[in-house]
């Protein structure tokens, strides 16, 4: 699979990529707040990130704190007061003659806060429905109850695409594949429904079943196939020693709070086999979780500066690697390209600004901003952009990303089938031709 278009977005929700979501308390403007830095994922996938963790694996400095805190609503200025007057004015009008159906309240006040952002033309606020803020609690476990499968939403045609199936999941045991179109699920249409919606009505409790109606190229009429749900591991890594004796290990995105555990574990077994260097591959990872990003670093830094967090007050808070942990040594690559963001050029800067690993690949999508996360009173979240991010040489990411030292670009058709005499994926097979050549 092209490793610029793998959607790690899942069936059961991988909770993973950003904004295309953007309260039931804005007028009122209350309800708490969790000061945890997180990252949102590449803007194009359009998927929200999980709330951050109440108790995150690392202590951070200052700002987070684990206690929600109180919202105390402004005290509105007159000129607030005339303009919320003017769209009263203007709603009891629709009220009065609209003919036809009228929006609930809660519909009315999520619409009402979209507008509002919009109006502030920063992609990196987002109004965060309640329903998809519960799915992303759920998965930020690593683990959901589900299908298991990456899916897409084709925005020309409405239809929701099987990018993949997880290796072993109930889709893959049905019979599921990747290219698949869903068209239904249980008999409702899920054509021009958002993939949220389509998300929902797929997803459910363990050993329940689901009915999906699927058009597949080569076959000439849709079919259904019934697919019993389990409970899914989220394959968050992926690795092996090669042939060549490099070992390759991927990192799909830092949303779990598992994430760092997960790739210890990876890490592990790979190193254990003695490969004489190691390919980490961060491509299309569009990141998640700062404490997590802190700890995949800290991996492979002895010590040293992992990053600098500048708020826009002024305050500057700063975290480092810690000795003692298993691949500090082990010489390395890290594949990078422009669908890598945030937490992964978080890991990223920081071992290329150490001189800790080479970077090959692509300059990266640079999504240096760090979000607060509220949480609101209906269940629905409000992320803010509060401060930047720069590497430990003071390099700043937002809108700019990390510039490889081997710029090695992916095809641009996007396919994996290499022409005569040219290397499948040309990123990885240079990457290891670097280790290689430097024994």
């Amino acid at each position: 699979m092209n490793n610029t278009t793998r959607r790690v977005l899942t069936i059961g929700f991988l909770g993973a990529m950003v904004l295309a979501v953007m309260v039931g308390a804005f007028l009122a403007g209350f309800g708490s707040a969790q000061a945890l830095d997180t990252f949102d994922l590449f803007p194009n996938w359009q998927l929200p990130l999980p709330t951050p963790s109440p108790t995150p694996t690392r202590t951070l400095p200052a700002e987070p704190t684990s206690t929600p805190t109180p919202i105390t609503p402004p005290t509105p200025t007159n000129e607030d007061e005339e303009a919320f007057a003017l769209f009263w004015e203007a709603w009891g009008l629709i009220q009065d003659h609209y003919y036809g159906d009228l929006p609930t309240a809660e519909k009315l006040t999520h619409a009402a806060i979209r507008g509002m952002l919009e109006s502030l033309d920063d992609r990196f606020v987002a109004f965060v429905e309640p329903d998809v803020a519960a799915m992303q609690a759920e998965d930020e476990s690593g683990e959901f109850q589900g299908i298991g499968a990456w899916i897409d939403m084709d925005p020309e045609t409405g239809e929701l695409i099987i990018i993949d199936t997880f290796e072993g999941s109930p889709a893959e045991v049905a019979g599921l594949e990747a290219e698949d179109r869903v068209l239904a699920v249980d008999g409702v249409s899920i054509i021009d429904r958002s993939i949220y919606e389509a998300i929902q009505l797929i997803r459910g409790p363990e050993g329940s079943t689901v009915t999906l109606l699927v058009e597949r190229e080569g076959v000439d009429e849709p079919f259904e196939i019934e697919i019993t749900r389990a409970r899914v591991e989220i394959p968050l890594t992926e690795a092996e020693v090669r042939d060549d004796g490099v070992a390759y290990v991927r990192l799909y995105d830092f949303q779990a709070t598992v994430t760092s555990d997960r790739l210890r574990q990876a890490l592990e077994t790979a190193l254990a086999e003695d490969p004489e260097g190691l390919v980490f591959d961060l491509r299309g990872n569009g990141g998640g979780r700062l404490d997590e990003a802190i700890d995949v670093a800290d991996l492979f830094l002895a010590d040293g500066l992992i990053l600098i967090e500048r708020w826009g007050d002024g305050r500057e808070n700063t975290y480092d690697a810690q000795p003692g942990e298993l691949a500090e040594e082990i010489e390395m690559v890290v594949l990078v390209d422009r669908a890598s963001a945030s937490a992964s050029e978080i890991v990223a800067g920081a071992l290329q600004d150490h001189g800790r690993a080479v970077l090959v690949g692509e300059t990266t999508f640079g999504k240096g901003a760090v979000q607060l996360v509220f949480n609101l009173s209906d269940g629905s979240e409000l992320w803010v952009p509060a401060a930047r991010w720069f590497t430990p040489n003071d390099r700043m990411i937002q809108g700019t990303g990390l510039t490889p030292d081997i710029e090695i670009p992916y095809p641009e058709d996007g396919t994996d089938q290499a022409s005569e005499g040219e290397a499948l994926d040309p990123q990885l097979e240079r990457a290891v031709d670097y280790l290689l050549e430097s024994e």
